[in-house]
């Protein structure tokens, strides 16, 4: 589907860079984001201000006041929206011919049979339950889907540090060490090999966890951290850029 003319004037410094063939590519992928927090959300912006103009989102999140240091459509202004639905509204600002489909749902164990996830040509997971993300890596790997994942970038300050690699060559991560430990535990592997954001830092928080009257998910988490939105928002742009590499690759 070729881009409208509004559309055109829109992405026209994207395709003098790419060139016409990457862009009509671009122009039928379908990109699935699994949670839409502060690395999804940035990774979704990236995605549509660069072209792409089908995209899923999925997060059963409302905004929280403890969401605005680092998701990219929290403020003070929309705590207690759903969050899916303020992102979406957020996107077609930036291209309103995108087609934009908001999920305000948990991708689970159970609730993975909705998602048909050939369908899409990029699933990208940026979910922050241990469970769930092991269930969508396992889903998402066995798929004719290309999947990109993102490890944990929270306790973390230096963006120099922020790195790709495979998935099972991924250093320095607690999240990732224990995904692995889990799968190997139940003899269970991706059936495919996947790249992942990460970074080997991981310092110790300062300070006191708010409480859960200011973030009402807290008490759905195990652990809470502190995070940054230039850390955050670096792993989400990178997972976008990931996805642009790809589609240059594959023209």
């Amino acid at each position: 589907m070729a881009y409208s003319e509004i559309e055109r004037e829109l992405f026209s410094r994207t395709s003098l860079l790419l060139g016409p063939e990457t862009m009509e590519k671009m122009s039928v992928q379908k990109v699935i984001i699994f949670g839409i927090g502060g690395v999804g959300s940035w990774c979704a912006e990236s995605l549509v201000r660069s072209g792409i103009r089908h995209l899923t989102i999925v997060d059963a999140d409302t905004i929280s006041a403890t969401n605005v240091n680092r998701q990219i459509m929290a403020t003070a202004g929309n705590v207690g929206q759903v969050k899916t639905e303020v992102m979406r509204r957020r996107l077609l600002e930036i291209n309103p011919e995108a087609e934009i489909t908001a999920r305000n749902e948990v991708y689970t164990e159970e609730s993975a049979y909705a998602f048909d996830l050939d369908s899409y040509d990029y699933v990208l997971d940026c979910i922050d339950s241990l469970k769930d993300k092991q269930t969508l890596i396992l889903n998402a790997a066995a798929s004719k889907a290309v999947f990109f994942s993102s490890m944990g970038s929270a306790l973390k300050t230096d963006p120099t540090k922020i790195r790709v690699a495979e998935f099972w060559n991924v250093r320095g991560c607690p999240l990732g060490s224990m995904l692995r430990k889990r799968l190997r535990q139940k003899r269970t592997m991706p059936a495919k090999k996947f790249l992942c954001v990460y970074d080997e830092e991981v310092l110790a928080n300062r300070g006191e966890a708010p409480s859960p009257e200011a973030d009402p998910g807290l008490f759905k988490k195990a652990q809470v951290n502190g995070t940054l939105a230039h850390i955050t928002g670096i792993f989400g742009l990178t997972l976008a850029g990931l996805v642009i590499q790809d589609i240059i690759a594959n023209c």
